[in-house]
């Protein structure tokens, strides 16, 4: 069984170690994100800093249209249809597939956690996967307000996939 994420489509496309995983995984990505994939790319500002913008555009390219493909986009307008409806698992790359889910944010977390952050922690509990995030402020707020999901940094990522993570997530039932 691979180990489960949910993270931001964006997360996919910035971190290229994400694609090549030891075991198998699965993301779990709310379909809103995968809108803000459009926006990075218009925006003339630089995603991230260390990146070379017109390369990490071209792989936010590449996963744009992977989701476009005619049998993946009708999968995701059908999950579309119903809350918390999620696709069958699409296959990314080796030992990587890919699950959109039709997240419902609900402001259950107040105004600190904004809607996307919302989205990924609901996604992550309704789940029982882990969360995982490359945002520092995310991590305090999850720790900081006791919301029981378990959060991996993108740096422990392949530490998470090597050593099981996910098995704690029994402990939070």
């Amino acid at each position: 069984m691979p180990i489960r994420f949910v993270t931001e489509a964006v997360m996919l496309a910035v971190y290229g170690n994400l694609l090549v995983p030891e075991k198998p995984v699965e993301f779990l990505v709310p379909a809103s994100t995968i809108a803000d994939l459009y926006e990075y790319l218009e925006d003339p500002e630089p995603i991230v800093a260390d990146l070379d913008p017109e390369e990490l555009r071209e792989t936010i390219k590449r996963l744009i249209e992977f989701f476009e493909l005619p049998f993946f986009s009708k999968q995701i307008q059908n999950a579309l249809l119903v809350p918390w409806r999620k696709t069958a698992a699409l296959p990314l790359a080796d030992h990587v597939t890919v699950a959109v889910l039709n997240t419902v944010e609900d402001a259950e977390y107040g105004e600190e956690v904004n809607e996307i952050d919302t989205e990924l922690i609901l996604a992550a509990a309704r789940e029982k996967a882990l969360l995982l995030t490359d945002q520092f402020e995310l991590v305090d707020r999850i720790l900081e307000q006791g919301i029981p999901v378990i959060v991996v940094d993108i740096e422990d990522f392949e530490y998470a996939v090597e050593n099981g993570l996910d098995r704690q997530l029994d402990h939070l039932s």
